[in-house]
């Protein structure tokens, strides 16, 4: 299959927004012409989108938002709230270019009954919903069409169309169960027809409880209609997308420019809790041998102190690094995790908390879903397991350079009388679980920021001069979209929550 996508290079027709947007990404080398024999390639192309969330889109954006990874290098000020609009277009391009064009040109080409139609439609939703995670309202019910001007939506409006695109794509599938569609040109289930079901409900599942402080009952809809409809169960059902354009997994790739490490957070808390994920996670320090950590948000002259360097904090876990680094030979093939049955459980364990029919009781579904992540990462001793689950340990301070307290109290054991200590632990666990998601996790802090992560050390933005009180809620609209696009843009301003195009605005969902 690799040989051919030297084929898929001369076959993508890549539409945008915008008639501006068509006019950079035009492929000179594209045909006019898409048959059925082509549309396998542009699933891949679309599914391949998640490999390429990368350096400037994710690791120097959310990966840092919600404290997996912290800055090395005061090149990029992103760690210090400063919005480099040229990288958050990459995360723009990510969706109306590199995904959402092969699908639409899929569904263009096939009967809405048929399982290619429902497998783009399925991964147009996941692909969109992280997109207005990022950024409150963009382009969806007009995105692709060819226009001067493409309005955007809101972001209640975008939520509720891709509950409906889900629950219908659902119904679709499930007269189709045992069937295979695009075999091995699906990156992800290699077109297998029962996972992609599990998957759409999971997915549904998350879009509910994202929206579960701003609209309950419809969350509780939602959500209890995905998990009827069956969700993912198991390790089996997780959702990895093999590298195959390039071989290339993405953050393997940037992890070797040396431009993050470890966070204080991560440090606070896995070091903390003894966590048997952590040496899978990261690799220690080269100067220690232990696992470091350091702030986000470092100035400059802080990060040039001793221990704020390279040598002096801990690199990403194995499966991502070079045998230069201390990982592995196939590192750069490890594939892309997108999602799991340990957020499943999480996402459950909230629902139940919420008096939800979830399938369980919270306590159950809690420490299924941290054992669910324990198998997932290579941690099966079921002695450690049960350890783990039964420990009382809390977060400890990181001894930093800046002295930083422990991240929280949170305890692993689960509390069985206070309802708001158990949202904190599902949070924190899910927040572990979801590593090195840090789209996700991002998305999911600033629903619930109840792990309460360390203010940056420093802000750079006029929009948090005291990042003590406040954290980044989104990204601004993009440069390029008030140049091309600048009605729709100064309506879209209209669609957020205060008016105002700025990172401390909160989404739709975010009620904190």
């Amino acid at each position: 299959m690799k040989a051919s996508f030297l084929m898929l290079v001369l076959l993508l027709i890549v539409t945008s927004c915008t008639d501006d947007y068509s006019e950079i990404n035009r492929d000179t080398n594209s045909i006019a012409v898409i048959g059925e024999a082509e549309l396998p390639f542009l699933f891949t192309k679309a599914l391949d989108a998640i490999n390429w969330t990368g350096q400037t889109s994710e690791n120097l954006y959310s990966a840092q938002y919600c404290q997996y990874f912290a800055n090395l290098t005061s090149y990029f000020p992103t760690d210090q709230y400063e919005i480099e609009m040229s990288w958050a277009l990459h995360a723009w391009q990510n969706h109306f270019v590199n995904a959402m064009p092969q699908l639409q040109t899929i569904m263009k080409n096939t009967e809405p009954t048929s399982g290619e139609y429902t497998l783009a439609r399925i991964w147009m939703a996941y692909s969109t919903h992280r997109t207005t995670d990022y950024w409150g309202p963009i382009p969806y019910s007009q995105a692709g069409e060819p226009a001067l001007t493409v309005a955007y939506d809101s972001q209640k409006d975008i939520y509720y169309d891709l509950f409906k695109e889900l629950t219908e794509s659902v119904a679709v599938l499930e007269g189709m169960k045992g069937q295979n569609v695009f075999g091995d040109y699906d990156i992800i289930y290699g077109g297998d027809i029962n996972k992609w079901i599990k998957f759409a409900n999971t997915l549904r599942l998350r879009l509910a409880l994202r929206i579960s402080n701003i609209d309950p009952a419809k969350a509780k809809t939602e959500a209890e209609a995905a998990y009827a409809a069956g969700v993912m169960e198991s390790n089996d059902d997780n959702a990895r997308a093999l590298n195959s354009i390039e071989d290339d997994n993405f953050l393997s790739h940037s992890s070797e420019w040396n431009e993050f490490r470890m966070s204080a957070a991560m440090e606070s808390v896995m070091k903390g809790y003894d966590d048997p994920r952590i040496s899978v996670y990261w690799i220690p320090a080269f100067a220690s041998g232990t696992y470091e950590g350091l702030r986000n948000g470092l100035s400059a002259v802080q990060l040039g102190d001793p221990k704020n360097k390279a040598k002096t904090n801990s690199h990403i876990g194995p499966q991502w690094t070079s045998p230069e680094s201390g990982g592995i030979d196939s590192y750069l093939t490890t594939s892309h995790y997108v999602m799991s049955a340990a957020e499943a459980y999480f996402l459950r364990a909230e629902g139940a908390l919420l008096g939800w029919n979830m399938g369980g009781t919270v306590k159950n579904l809690y420490e299924t879903g941290i054992t669910m992540s324990m198998n997932q990462w290579g941690v099966t001793n079921q002695g450690a397991i049960f350890a783990y689950l039964s420990s009382t340990k809390v977060p400890i301070a990181p001894n930093d350079y800046l002295n930083s307290p422990a991240l929280n109290d949170i305890t692993i054991k689960f509390d069985n009388t206070d309802t708001n200590k158990q949202l904190e632990q599902i949070a924190m666990q899910k927040w572990l679980a979801l590593f090195p998601d840090g789209w996700e996790a991002w998305s999911d802090y600033r629903r619930r920021p109840s792990i309460n992560l360390y203010p940056v050390a420093n802000s750079k933005n006029p929009d948090i001069p005291d990042p003590r009180k406040e954290y980044i809620r989104r990204i601004p609209f993009l440069v390029y979209e008030y140049q091309s696009n600048t009605s729709a843009v100064e309506d879209a301003i209209q669609l957020l929550k205060v008016k105002e195009d700025k990172i401390t605005t909160p989404l739709w969902w975010d009620v904190n």
